[in-house]
C-alpha cells in the first residue's frame, strides 16, 4: 500500500508555480523585477498570497529579495527545467499525480471510489476529495453516480492515439486559419528560447519531461490563439489528457528533436503571419507525430520544413 507523504496544504504552492509559469511565458530573464502588484494582476489574485508565494520562491533560491527594489528573478527559467520539481507539492497535488500514474499503468480501474482511494493511499477523505476535484477541474475525471468517479479516456493506446491525432488534425490547423487568430508574441518568444535550449542538449541529456511540457505549451499556444472560444476549450481539454504519464513512451529522442525543429518552423510562420503555410506545416507535423517513426523523415515531409525560410 502506498502512503502519501505529508506535504503542505496551501494555495501558496500552486501560486508559486503559477508565478514561474507566467514569468517563463512572458520571457522574464534573470534579474527581472517582480513587483507584487504586477504579479497579483497577472495571476488574478491579491497581493497577500503573492507575497507568501514569493517568499517560498526566495527560500528555494529562485527569487531574491533586495531591500531597495523588492523581489527579483534569480535564475534563468529557460535553463531550469527542473524548477517545478524542486518546489514542494500540496498533499492533494501529490495524491493526484499518484492517481494519474497508477491509472496510466493500469493499476486503477476506469472507475474509482473515495473509499478505495483512501485505503490504497492511506489518505484522509478530505485529501482524496481535493485530489479528485483537481482532476475533475482538469477534465481528467467525470463524476459518476454515488461516490464514484470515472476516468476520461486518454490517448494511451494505439487506437486512442489515432483518434487523438485525427481530432487534432481537424481542429488545430482550423484554429490557425479561422479569422481572428492571434499569436501571443511574448509567450511565443519565451517558448522559442526554451525549445532551442532543449534542442541544443546532447541526446544523453535530453529531458523528455521538459519536452512534454514544451510540446503541450506549443500546442496550447495555438489553442489559445484561436478566435473561437469553443475551439480553444476543446483543444485545451484534450491537451490536459496528453500530460498523463506514459503519453510520450516509446518515442525516441531523434523523433522528439525532430518534433522540436518542426515546432520552431511552424512558429516562424506564425510570427510572420503566414497562417496558411503554418497550418500546412502543422498538418505534416501531426501526421509525422502520429506515425511515431523517425524513418518517415525520408518520405519528404522534413524537406518541406527545411525548404521554407522565415521571411525578412
Amino acid at each position: 500500500m502506498q502512503a502519501v507523504a505529508r506535504r503542505p496544504r496551501t494555495n501558496h504552492l500552486d501560486l508559486a508555480q503559477r508565478i514561474l509559469d507566467v514569468a517563463r511565458q512572458r520571457g522574464f530573464e534573470a534579474g527581472a523585477h517582480l513587483p507584487e502588484q504586477q504579479i497579483a494582476s497577472l495571476c488574478n489574485v491579491s497581493r497577500t498570497p503573492v507575497r507568501a508565494a514569493l517568499r517560498l520562491l526566495t527560500e528555494k533560491g529562485v527569487v531574491r529579495w533586495e531591500a531597495e527594489s523588492g523581489y527579483r528573478l534569480a535564475v534563468d527559467l529557460t535553463n531550469q527545467a527542473s524548477l517545478a520539481a524542486d518546489l514542494p507539492s500540496a498533499e492533494e497535488d501529490e495524491l493526484a499525480e499518484m492517481i494519474l500514474r497508477d491509472r496510466s499503468a493500469r493499476r486503477l480501474d476506469q472507475t474509482v471510489t473515495i473509499g478505495a482511494l483512501m485505503r490504497r493511499y492511506s489518505a484522509e477523505r478530505k485529501t482524496v476529495l481535493k485530489a479528485l476535484k483537481k482532476l475533475t477541474d482538469e477534465n481528467l475525471l467525470d463524476r459518476a453516480p454515488g461516490q464514484s468517479w470515472l476516468f476520461r479516456r486518454a490517448p494511451d493506446d494505439p487506437e486512442a492515439q489515432g483518434e487523438s491525432y485525427e481530432f487534432r488534425l481537424m481542429l488545430e490547423p482550423a484554429a490557425i486559419l479561422a479569422p481572428g487568430f492571434r499569436l501571443d508574441g511574448t509567450r511565443a518568444a519565451a517558448l522559442r528560447q526554451a525549445m532551442e535550449a532543449l534542442l541544443a542538449l546532447p541526446d544523453a541529456a535530453f529531458d523528455i519531461k521538459e519536452f512534454q511540457r514544451l510540446d503541450i505549451d506549443f500546442h496550447g499556444l495555438i489553442a489559445d490563439g484561436a478566435a473561437n472560444r469553443f475551439v480553444t476549450d476543446a483543444l485545451s481539454d484534450h491537451l490536459r489528457l496528453r500530460r498523463l504519464p506514459g503519453t510520450y513512451a516509446g518515442v525516441n529522442v531523434f523523433r522528439l528533436k525532430q518534433s522540436l525543429r518542426e515546432h520552431l518552423t511552424i512558429l516562424d510562420q506564425l510570427e510572420s503571419r503566414q497562417y496558411e503555410v503554418a497550418a500546412d506545416l502543422l498538418r505534416v507535423h501531426l501526421r509525422l507525430s502520429r506515425s511515431q517513426r523517425p524513418q518517415a523523415a525520408s518520405r519528404g515531409a522534413p524537406a518541406l520544413f527545411g525548404m521554407i525560410s522565415r521571411p525578412d
